[in-house]
């Protein structure tokens, strides 16, 4: 593995499977959500599920803290040595005029993601770790969808939740593409992948923050 990540070719093809594990994770994590919308009921039995399915706790868990890590610290070495490989002046390459915003600032949209997992995390994820293994309580498996409501009465974290999700979808809008030409999946699929790709880094925000804002507004408060 040493091996591969002393190459810029490999950091590459490493950083990308990573971020399609992500991707792939968010598209479940959506999947549970959005149930909440439709039937508070099926959102409770998948909630509880996941929170208490040991191949889910011990395994998967522990690979999605991995995975997220591996991503953000290759993005950021990915990032250093681009800037150092930076050799040509502005001047014969202009920057802008070839590359697009996305791609240019995804280091910072990268950093403000990273930030809001942190929130996110001592927010939702610490509680679970709290009441199911530092300070254990009976499990109550109806629990999770008012504990989602509950979390969205504030409007300040909605209102994260809007901005987080917004960049997000900046950011997979050149992540997405580009994971994909990373490991080779370009020419003939190019075309069909630029459309997923429009698709799922709108989409997959744009429905987060549907969510956040529909248990906002007909939520009890």
């Amino acid at each position: 593995m040493s091996g591969i990540l002393n190459s810029s070719i490999g950091r590459k093809f490493a950083m990308a499977l990573s971020a399609l594990f992500l991707m792939f994770f968010l598209l479940q994590h959506f999947a549970i959500n959005i149930l909440s919308v439709f039937s508070p009921d099926a959102f409770n039995e998948a909630s509880h599920f996941m929170g208490t399915f040991w191949a889910v706790q011990f395994i998967l868990q522990p690979i999605l803290i991995i995975g997220i890590l591996f991503h953000f610290t290759m993005g950021i070495i990915l990032e250093l040595k681009n800037r150092k490989a930076r050799q040509v002046s502005y001047a014969k390459n202009n920057g802008n005029a070839n590359s697009t915003w996305m791609s240019r600032n995804m280091i910072w949209t990268g950093l403000l993601i990273e930030a809001f997992l942190i929130v996110h995390m001592s927010q939702l994820w610490w509680h679970e770790m709290m009441v199911k293994y530092i300070n254990p309580q009976i499990e109550d498996p109806t629990r999770y969808y008012g504990e989602l409501v509950e979390h969205f009465e504030s409007p300040i974290i909605v209102g994260i939740y809007v901005v987080a999700f917004v960049f997000l979808a900046l950011h997979l809008l050149h992540g997405f593409n580009s994971a994909f030409q990373s490991i080779g999946a370009n020419n003939k699929y190019t075309k069909a992948l630029k459309g997923v790709s429009k698709v799922y880094s709108i989409g997959i925000p744009a429905g987060f923050i549907f969510i956040a804002l529909f248990h906002h507004f007909t939520g009890t408060h």
